[in-house]
């Protein structure tokens, strides 16, 4: 059931069956009105020998006649009548009226031809333009439907139109008494039948349903129990989609309900007067079913839109929520809560200025009403001067508080703002940002404090080690001086010089690094070629190269390029660098070491291809004691890049790592 509910092809399939269904409902309920109106279909019998035909005919000739009567008592009024009287005949009895304009609002029997004579005064009304009339009166006697009221007597070849059912046709609020006066010569062409035709649009309906007057019983009851079937499905499914949970309302439910509404109502309203402009216009009939199922499927697709939004939003218990009406009641009702709750709460500073800004215009009002003599507008122009004066008053403790924060921002810890002169709200902002300066300004002190405990414990321990450590280096220098025979000893006495060294160099960096990051470096800044300093460490770092068989591919700009600096910890920086490329660098590749010139900036760009794979990103291996080997088994500390980019930024420059792969990449620019 709950498969059966989320289904998208079933509610698919009821979409489609309603209309078919609906239209089948449709037709045979109109069946049963027609049937109704004409009375029982008889298979051989023509729709001009029914009672409908017979009624619409009596029902245009006895409205033609009351219009007459109108016309006469209108003195033959031209602006009143659609009738112009005509000469050209030899009618020679009376005057001759002829119908030059249709006035027949509600039906159209253009297919009747008539002749009706006023005995009194023989003035003659006609829709026929010839000259014989008197003739014309015996032609209409041998057409195949006519009919013809002389004197009070009826003929007719229409067995419903005679003497004895004539009367029973006519409505109510008409009568056979509307024709004494006159003679009425009628007749009815059936080849002239056209779509604008009442009679033409009423033969169609006749012969549409003619012999199914018995499908209504079983097709009502059919139609009418599927319909409710599955309306009563999409009622419950709609709404419902797989995978989700609760009712899912899309872009269109959320749309305002009564727009939505009027313009779904103007779309019906034009798709209908479409279908009903296939009858009011002269068209091919092919096109007026055209134009009815254009109508009818457009009205039905964009009831079934406004009928699936409003299931969904009275299922999802936000039918009236989605009223544009309901929406700005809303508003109004939160705003006028939250102003109220502003008033009402003392601790906001909205209670305060909505009592500062009603106070100033009811005062403005009162001043404003003595403003008539010259005494009440100096209190108004005062009164406005000293508002004004708060104003700025107000907007310049603003200005301290502001001025404040950004200090804090900056990093100044000494901020402090007077919290008597500060009051009332902008008291408690006050009291805030102090205490907050004074966390602020406690954290520094803090951080620097525990900054040069690390450096002072670094510096403490170092020295400690470096004492004994020294004394080892020198006993094994000694040891190395020693005519020793046995190649174990010369081996252990090998490592124990090789490690008491890189201990050493550990020390060092150790030390460095820690007053690099304290600032505890005197810096010697003079101008210095940094192309000639490169030049001279790779000649220092050759054989380094050599042995690893990296092969430098130096591209250096042809003119000198001089930077400020420490040439001592410039030296240091490059060195880092040809180092860390020692260590870490894939053998059998190239070095790319790139210095050039660019909007009056110095460019030192060194790439290399790295022996693992950098599974690190650069701002990680810019960290201290951070290596690309993971597995530490070279004899770097960790601390070289970080040195290095130290070093650089306290002598103005910048130094960027860019890690691609195995592609390491250093740029510094000064």
């Amino acid at each position: 059931m709950e498969n059966l509910k989320k289904s998208t092809w079933t509610r698919v399939l009821c979409y489609i069956l309603i209309p078919i269904f609906l239209i089948i409902l449709i037709l045979s309920v109109l069946n049963v009105a027609i049937t109704s109106e004409y009375g029982d279909f008889n298979k051989n019998q023509d729709f001009v020998q029914t009672e409908n035909f017979a009624m619409n005919y009596l029902y245009s000739i006895v409205t033609d006649i009351e219009y007459i009567k109108e016309y006469e008592k209108s003195n033959k009024s031209q602006s009143y009548g659609k009738y112009a009287e005509i000469e050209d005949s030899d009618y020679s009895e009376g005057r001759i009226y002829y119908e030059s304009r249709n006035y027949n609002d509600t039906y159209i029997y253009n297919n009747i031809q008539y002749i009706i004579i006023n005995k009194e005064t023989n003035e003659l009304y006609t829709n026929i333009r010839t000259k014989n009339y008197i003739q014309d009166i015996e032609d209409m006697k041998t057409k195949d439907i006519y009919w013809v009221y002389e004197d009070g007597n009826i003929s007719t070849n229409i067995e419903l139109m005679n003497q004895d059912n004539a009367k029973y046709l006519i409505s109510d609020y008409q009568s056979m008494e509307e024709m004494q006066g006159y003679k009425v010569y009628t007749s009815f062409d059936m080849q002239a039948l056209n779509s604008t035709n009442v009679f033409y649009i009423q033969q169609e309906v006749y012969n549409l349903f003619k012999g199914h007057e018995n499908a209504p019983v079983y097709l009502i009851p059919i139609s009418a129990i599927c319909l409710i079937a599955m309306i009563i499905y999409l009622c419950i499914s709609i709404g419902h989609e797989k995978g989700k949970e609760g009712i899912v309302l899309n872009g269109i439910d959320k749309f305002p309900y009564e727009i939505l509404f009027t313009i779904i109502s103007m779309i019906i309203g034009i798709v209908l007067s479409i279908g009903i402009a296939g009858i009011e216009v002269q068209i091919p009939q092919k096109m007026v079913i055209s134009l009815f199922l254009l109508s009818y499927l457009g009205s039905y697709a964009s009831g079934m839109v406004l009928f699936v939004t409003t299931v969904k939003r009275i299922k999802a218990k936000q039918f009236w929520k989605t009223f544009l009406i309901y929406k700005i009641y809303a508003w109004i009702k939160r705003s006028l809560k939250k102003s109220i709750n502003a008033i009402t709460d003392k601790t906001n500073s909205n209670r305060k200025i909505a009592i500062l800004y009603w106070s100033f215009i009811i005062i403005t009002s009162i001043l404003i009403s003595l403003s008539g003599s010259f005494f009440g507008f100096l209190l108004l122009i005062a009164f406005w001067i000293l508002v004004f004066y708060e104003i700025l008053q107000y907007n310049k403790k603003l200005k301290q508080i502001q001025d404040a924060l950004m200090d804090i921002y900056q990093g100044k810890p000494d901020v402090h703002l007077d919290e008597e002169v500060l009051k009332g709200t902008l008291g408690k902002m006050a009291k805030y940002i102090n205490d907050i300066a004074g966390g602020f300004h406690n954290a520094i002190e803090q951080s620097l404090k525990s900054e040069r405990m690390k450096t002072e414990l670094i510096t403490n321990v170092s020295h400690d080690i470096k004492t004994p450590l020294t004394s080892i280096i020198n006993y094994v220098d000694l040891l190395k001086k020693e005519n020793i025979q046995d190649a174990k000893i010369e081996q252990y006495i090998a490592i124990l010089d090789k490690k008491s060294q890189r201990l050493k160099k550990l020390i060092e960096d150790l030390v460095e690094a820690s007053k690099v990051s304290s600032g505890n470096l005197k810096l010697n800044m003079e101008d210095i070629n940094i192309k000639e300093l490169i030049q001279q460490i790779t000649g220092e770092f050759e054989d380094k190269f050599e042995k690893k068989n990296l092969k430098i591919d130096m591209n250096l700009a042809k003119e000198s390029m001089i930077v400020k600096a420490d040439t001592r910890y410039m030296y240091r920086i490059v060195e880092n660098l040809f180092s860390n490329i020692t260590k870490y660098a894939l053998e059998n590749t190239r070095v790319y070491i790139e210095l050039k010139k660019y909007n009056e900036r110095i460019y030192l760009t060194i790439k290399n291809i790295s022996k693992d794979r950098l599974n690190i990103t650069s701002e990680e291996l810019m960290q201290r004691f951070v290596r690309g080997d993971k597995s530490r088994y070279t004899e770097g500390s960790g601390l070289g890049l970080s040195i290095a980019k130290s070093l650089t930024e306290l002598q103005g420059g910048n130094f960027n790592i860019q890690i691609d792969g195995d592609l390491f990449k250093v740029e510094i620019i000064w």
